[in-house]
């Protein structure tokens, strides 16, 4: 059964299907839509209207959740732990993952000079509370749970992706001295699956998007600010 992935250059979350589906060896065949002329034949498969949706022997799962249970119940390569109490705590830093983008998203979108500030400082908070659960239980890495790729990578793959291009707009800080958190997103940046789950012009996708948001972080790129259009071309 060959799988069908629906989904959008820019989606964090179509990254992590990606991601699992290449750790596990699954052959797939991948089609992009424009979300802001979302095909009639995309809004019957998907009640939600957004990405990623696999469709699997003709039928549609849809929300990246999902997804990967579906592919862990039915794919080889098993990318979260065997444990119950360890698989709940990897579901539960999935969920972080999905709290992150979401703050991500607010720090895009921020009006002005002080709203994103604001975003700043709590995306900064979160990560700072992140850093200690990394290697906990004497796991040395490099990944969340030590020497085992798993699914909380593949969720945190796609956030540290979105600072390669803020640090070429600009030094906001949130990722300052954070010794665990560093290392885990380079050894995520350097994982061929992690690396292959957006097209090669992806950065210049993403500039091109926050050029478009009408907020802060656009009138930073617009004034050139850390010469992010010369260093994402």
């Amino acid at each position: 059964m060959t799988l069908h992935l629906i989904s959008h250059a820019l989606c964090p979350f179509v990254q992590r299907a990606v991601i699992a589906l290449t750790e596990k060896g699954v052959p797939f065949r991948r089609t992009d839509i424009d979300l802001a002329a979302k095909p009639d034949w995309f809004l019957a498969l998907s009640p939600l209207g957004k990405t990623p949706v696999l469709v699997a022997g003709g039928r549609p799962v849809f929300e990246s959740a999902v997804i990967l249970d579906y592919l862990e119940e039915t794919q080889p390569i098993p990318l979260y732990p065997a444990d119950p109490l360890e698989r709940a705590r990897h579901r539960a830093f999935g969920a972080v993952a999905s709290a992150i983008l979401g703050d991500i998203a607010a720090l895009y979108n921020a009006p002005d000079a002080q709203d994103f500030d604001r975003r700043a400082a709590a995306l900064r908070d979160r990560f700072t509370r992140l850093e200690p659960e990394l290697g906990q239980g004497g796991a040395s890495g490099p990944w969340f749970a030590g020497s085992d790729f798993g699914l909380v990578d593949a969720a945190f793959g796609p956030v540290f992706r979105y600072f390669d291009t803020f640090e070429r707009i600009g030094a906001f800080g949130i990722l300052y001295q954070l010794p665990r958190i560093a290392a885990w997103r380079a050894a995520l940046a350097a994982r061929p699956s992690v690396a292959a789950a957006v097209r090669p012009d992806y950065p210049q996708l993403l500039l091109r998007f926050l050029e478009g948001r009408n907020s802060h972080i656009s009138r930073l790129i617009a004034a050139g600010a850390g010469g992010a259009a010369t260093a994402a071309e």
